[in-house]
Parts: structure tokens; C-alpha cells; sequence
């Protein structure tokens, strides 16, 4: 009889196992994936390797407890458990020493639904959620790996305990968090793990502290989005900027680690100078040039050419193009510079004083007209103006179509020069003689003059004579008869003989009288007179109101 037995009848009989119960037992014989236990049975039970913490430390004939699980299984060998009858063993052991809150260390045995199973004397629970700060992807890498765990809960009745390791990661970096808040300060430049990236930045972890990366403190350069300057998982140099220990918020800066680019500014690129570089932005105003990482200049839309008229930086240039241009000024503290293209060459418009003298006879295309005047191409990109007041000596023109149309070509004179402001102002009227000043020659009172009905005003007719002159047939001077309303008497277009009863030179103006048209020397002479009295009327203050009223209409 075997010793095993021998000691198994001395103490009890083997008619008294039950199942569930502990008993002692001797390995005989360790296999490939298990160990043969004699438990003093008709045969020997097998108990899986992986119910052992470390099957090199199981020795043969060494004496072990097992968890009787039944007597006997088909086969009739017993069903036993090494692990079971350790985890019996130790439950009453955690109830009276293992509180919740309590550390141990433990090792992951297994991976089931929702988490993993954790050995700490006894079978605990480790949810998937409490495994990290981050919860895993893959459980697999745990299992076989030995931690410190939190009890977090225990149920007695059901015998089941859940575990934390995520509870004790937190407190730790907690801890080192409060110990770095104290620590760091504006200016220390630390290592850190890009951990999280948003639209507005990166969050860096510094080993337990989370400090915010702003996508402005990333580069002194233009970047569009974070991820252009780091990716998760990378370590990188960060300046502590702000510190705010009541928040436990820290602010960061990467392009702080390197030169600010701005502070020589003036010595690298001298206003005056030409700079290379490439265009990395088109807007409507103009379009951004980068000459060195971080540094821009802006060339505006009006400093593009002398003479070409850009509507839009894209018919000029696209965004990648390497360009020349000139600095015209540094705003340091603003972190601005203007630059120019249309510098590199030279400016017609300097010349246009020696090419335009005053008084000059030029000539050119009706490019556009406005309100006020009209635009004259003296050459490409230089244009003069004539103004509506320049177009005629004796008319007074509303609106330069009543002269001219786009595509014209013209005769002008050379009024003003103006290079500084880029303006030419032209004239029309100036290539004849003023007809006003030679009135004299051309009208005297009394004269028989014939010309067409131009304009109907309430108060009388414009009637066009020689040399564009117009002149103005009161109401009362249509006829001996009176006249209620001119219309009815006059027509635009018909044709009148008059006499001539005022001339105004100073106020630029003929009085004429249809009704004096036959009349002698004395007659005219009382006419004359009468028409001086025009002014009185209650309706009628003076001839140029007249003149402007029909002009108004």
C-alpha cells in the first residue's frame, strides 16, 4: 500500500471525500499540459498546468491541495483543481484581511466578455474600462502580466470582487500632476507625448500633466491644420507659456523652441530691398508671400502694376509661384510687410509730365465714361479725364453720353498733370476759341437771327443759333398775344427768326423776342426796356434761373 494511502486511511477514510471538499494530494507525475495528482482514489486525478503560477516550481512527490470536484468522472477518474482549492482557501482570507480600497498585486490569468479575469489569492474581475486610463483594443497583451489593482468592489454572497488598475493610474498621475503644477513655470521647455489632436490645437501629455498645444503657438509660419506639425504618439520639445494652478491648465508652445524669425526683421529684409519667395495665399485684396518660415509679406492689389487694372490677385499669380519683389514697409510689432511688385520696373507715370506737357494736343479712345466725365487712353494704362464742364464753352452737358459713346476716338488738350495721384485731366472745348469771348462780334442787340426751337421750359424756348450758342425766347416774348402754355405755340425742332434783345456775357446768355421780329428801331427799343424787367416777374428771379430749370428737365 502506498504511503499516500497508508496516510489517507490514518486520518480518513476515502469513503468520506465529497465533492467540493479540499484534499491533499501527491504530484506522481508532471506532463506536457498537466500534472497527475494521487489523491488516494481508485485513480489519479490530472490537474491543467495553467493552474500553476509557475510549473517549474511543481516538483514530483511534492504534496499539494486539490478542490475535489466530483468523485468520479466517466472514465472514473476524480475531477480535481489546484486553482479552485487555492481560491477556497484564500476567500476566507481576503474577506478578513481585503477590504474595498485596498492595493494587491495580481496577475491577469485569462481574457473573458467585457474585461479580464485577475488572480489576487482569488478570481476578480478587471473590466475592460478599468484596465487603462484609455481603454485598450487589444485585452490579449495582458494576460500573463503581474499589477497592482485597486478592490473596488466585493461581494460577499456571490463571492465576486472587481478590480481597478485604471483607479490607481489616475492617483498616480494625479500626484505627479500636483507635483509638476508646483514644479513647471513660464519659459521651461519640457518633453511631451502628443496624446489627443483637435481642429484648435494638440494636447501634449508631460508625464501625468496635459498641457494644450494651440495651433498659433505651433509654427511661426502659416499652417492650416495641427496634424501639418505633429501626430499622436510623437515626443516633442514644448515651452511651458501659462501656467494656471487653479485650473490645473497648462499652456504650450512649440514654435517657441525655435528663433522668433520677426526679430531682426528690419536687417534681413531693408525696406528698398528685392526679396524672392513663394506665394502661399491669394485673397481679393492681394496675395501673401512667404520669404523664410514664419515670415509673409503682403503684396496689395494695387501695388501689382503701374498701368494693367487687376481686378483679382488670380490673373496675376497662383498660389506655389516663386516671385520677385520689393519691400515697402515693416510694421514689426504687427508682424506685417508690404511688398510690391510693380517696383521692379519703372513708373510711366513719371514720365507722363514730360509726355503730357500742359497744353499739349493729344489723342485717344473713349475707354469709359462716368457721371462726370469721361476716360480718355492716352496709352495702355494711362488715361485722362475729361469732365463733363471741359466738353462744351456754351452747353451745359448732364452727361458726357450726350457727346461722346465708348470707342470714340477724340482730340483733347492737356489741362492738369497730376503723376503723384496718376490723373490727367483733359479738355474738349479748349481746341476752339471760346464763343463767349467774341460775343460781341458774333451778336449785337437788335440783329434778326434765325435757329431751331431746342429745348420747351415752362417759362420759355431755347432757340440754337450760330457757333452753339443758345439763346432764350421768353414766354411773353413768343407772341403779342399771350401765351398760356409754350407748348402750344412751339415745337423742339422748329424754326424761328428773332431778334436779339440781351446779352449777358458775364452770365453767359441771349435774350431773344420772336414777337420783335418785325418790329422798327422804336418798337425794339421798348421791347428792350420791357425785357430788362424779366427779373421782377414773381416766377422769374432771373434768365439763368431759366436756363437751369430747362436744363434740370
Amino acid at each position: 500500500m502506498s504511503n499516500v494511502m497508508e496516510e489517507l486511511l490514518a486520518n480518513s477514510s476515502f469513503a468520506e471525500l465529497k465533492s467540493g471538499s479540499i484534499v491533499k494530494g501527491r504530484v506522481i507525475e508532471i506532463r506536457q499540459n498537466e500534472v497527475v495528482v494521487d489523491i488516494g482514489g481508485k485513480s489519479e486525478g490530472v490537474v491543467p498546468s495553467h493552474e500553476f503560477a509557475d510549473i517549474n516550481d511543481v516538483q514530483i512527490g511534492q504534496e499539494i491541495d486539490v478542490l475535489l470536484e466530483k468523485l468520479e468522472d466517466r472514465e472514473g477518474n476524480p475531477v480535481i483543481s489546484y486553482d479552485k482549492a487555492q481560491q477556497k482557501k484564500n476567500w476566507e482570507l481576503i474577506l478578513q484581511n481585503c477590504k474595498e480600497g485596498a492595493i494587491l498585486p495580481g496577475r491577469v490569468k485569462s481574457k473573458v466578455k467585457g474585461g479580464l479575469i485577475v488572480s489576487i489569492g482569488v478570481d476578480s474581475f478587471l473590466p475592460a474600462s478599468q484596465i487603462d486610463v484609455q481603454p485598450p483594443k487589444n485585452l490579449d497583451q495582458y494576460v500573463g502580466q503581474t499589477y497592482d489593482f485597486k478592490v473596488v468592489k466585493i461581494n460577499t454572497e456571490r463571492k465576486n470582487i472587481v478590480v481597478s488598475r485604471r483607479e490607481l493610474i489616475e492617483e498616480q498621475r494625479a500626484e505627479k500632476r500636483r507635483h509638476l503644477l508646483e514644479e513647471v513655470k513660464p519659459g521651461d521647455v519640457r518633453k511631451g507625448i502628443v496624446k489627443n489632436i483637435t481642429d484648435y490645437g494638440a494636447f501634449i501629455d508631460l508625464d501625468g500633466l496635459d498641457g494644450l498645444l494651440h495651433i498659433t503657438d505651433m509654427s511661426w509660419g502659416r499652417i492650416s491644420r495641427p496634424d501639418e506639425m505633429v501626430k499622436v504618439g510623437e515626443e516633442i520639445n514644448v515651452m511651458i507659456i501659462e501656467v494656471d494652478k487653479e485650473r490645473e491648465r497648462v499652456s504650450l508652445g512649440l514654435k517657441q523652441t525655435t528663433p522668433n524669425p520677426w526679430e531682426n526683421i528690419e536687417r534681413k529684409f531693408p525696406v528698398g530691398a528685392h526679396v524672392r519667395g513663394k506665394v502661399v495665399n491669394l485673397v481679393n485684396y492681394g496675395a501673401f508671400i512667404e520669404l523664410e518660415d514664419g515670415v509673409e509679406g503682403l503684396v496689395h492689389i494695387t501695388e501689382f502694376s503701374w498701368t494693367k487694372r487687376i481686378t483679382k490677385p488670380s490673373e496675376v499669380l497662383k498660389v506655389g509661384d516663386e516671385v520677385e519683389a520689393v519691400v515697402l514697409n515693416i510694421a514689426k510689432e504687427e508682424q506685417k510687410i508690404s511688398l510690391g511688385l510693380r517696383q521692379l520696373e519703372a513708373n510711366p507715370w513719371e514720365m507722363a509730365v514730360h509726355n503730357y506737357p500742359v497744353g499739349a494736343h493729344v489723342r485717344g479712345k473713349v475707354r469709359n465714361l462716368t457721371t462726370y466725365g469721361a476716360f480718355i487712353e492716352l496709352e495702355e494704362g494711362i488715361d485722362g479725364m475729361v469732365h463733363v464742364s471741359d466738353m462744351s464753352w456754351t452747353r451745359k452737358i448732364n452727361h458726357p453720353s450726350e457727346m461722346l459713346k465708348k470707342g470714340d476716338e477724340v482730340d483733347a488738350i492737356v489741362l492738369v498733370v497730376d503723376p503723384e495721384n496718376q490723373r490727367i485731366s483733359l479738355g474738349i472745348k479748349q481746341l476752339s476759341v471760346d464763343p463767349w469771348e467774341e460775343i460781341n462780334t458774333l451778336f449785337k442787340i437788335g440783329d434778326l437771327v434765325t435757329g431751331k426751337v431746342s429745348k420747351i421750359t415752362n417759362y420759355g424756348a431755347f432757340v440754337e443759333l450760330q457757333n452753339d450758342i443758345d439763346g432764350l425766347v421768353h414766354i411773353s416774348q413768343i407772341s403779342e398775344d399771350r401765351v398760356e402754355k409754350v407748348k402750344d405755340v412751339l415745337k423742339v425742332g422748329d424754326e424761328v427768326k428773332a431778334r436779339v434783345v440781351k446779352i449777358d456775357r458775364d452770365e453767359r446768355r441771349i435774350g431773344l423776342s420772336i414777337k420783335a421780329a418785325q418790329y422798327d428801331e422804336d418798337k425794339l427799343a421798348e421791347e428792350v426796356a420791357a425785357f430788362d424787367k424779366i427779373r421782377k416777374d414773381q416766377d422769374l428771379t432771373s434768365l439763368g434761373d431759366l436756363l437751369d430749370e430747362a436744363t434740370n428737365k
